[in-house]
């Protein structure tokens, strides 16, 4: 955490100069010291090793990649806060930056008069993310801990027939697309997923379509043994 100052010094790296020049503006009526500005990820490493800013303000998508200049900074450079500015809504994108170092992930389609209040909180050591890019990071978040809660030990027995019901789920089937498949009623296959439900510890259909979303993996057995782990089709 860089230690807060009145005046943050501050590096803005992007390789649209109206871009740059709108947020430069914005960050010098919000009190920071603008000490330099790059075009892409080269120039942004070497200026932040040169000047030392408090913050190195990124965009993702600038020539040389912001993802690997914002590694190479949080690496080689531990005392400036690395900020993230993007028109990027990409998940890939915000995770990526998240595991590399960066603090905070800020869309430019925002009110720029924001920018200096969200990038004190970040050069004081709190993360800024905002709306979607935190629910999708605590949606991340979730799905890894439903995941931890199984292991080996603990694997969930299915029935053959729920083995089946849940596979079809998985693949996006509907309920009468999946009696249909099966040959059996509607009701039955309610009644499996009710029955599925249960067992991954899971309070509806809805949620259990939305874990399969983010990728959960379950450690499922049959009546036959054990079977591969139930997991999401990206």
């Amino acid at each position: 955490m860089t230690e807060l100052t009145e005046n943050p010094s501050i590096l803005i790296a992007d390789d649209h100069p109206p871009t740059r020049a709108a947020v430069r503006e914005a960050l010098a009526e919000g009190g920071f010291l603008v000490i330099g500005e790059a075009s892409d990820a080269a120039g942004a490493i070497a200026m932040v090793q040169a000047t030392a800013p408090d913050i190195a303000l990124l965009d993702v998508r600038m020539p040389g990649g912001g993802i690997s200049a914002a590694a190479a900074i949080a690496s080689q450079s531990p005392h400036t806060t690395v900020v993230m500015l993007t028109v990027s809504e990409d998940d890939e994108d915000l995770f990526a930056a998240i595991r590399v170092g960066a603090l905070g992930y800020v869309l430019k389609g925002g009110n720029l008069s924001e920018l200096p209040n969200l990038l004190r909180t970040a050069v004081s050591g709190e993360p800024v993310l905002r709306g979607a890019s935190l629910a999708r990071v605590l949606e991340a978040f979730r799905a890894n801990e439903r995941s931890r809660l199984f292991n080996e030990s603990d694997r969930v027995r299915l029935s053959t027939r729920e083995r089946q019901v849940l596979s079809l789920l998985q693949s996006g089937a509907t309920t009468a697309e999946i009696a249909t498949s099966l040959y059996i009623a509607k009701v039955t296959v309610r009644s499996h997923i009710a029955a599925i439900c249960k067992k991954l510890r899971l309070p509806d259909r809805d949620a259990a379509l939305q874990e399969f979303r983010l990728g959960v993996t379950w450690p499922v057995t049959t009546a036959e043994g054990v079977m591969p782990d139930s997991h999401a089709t990206p």
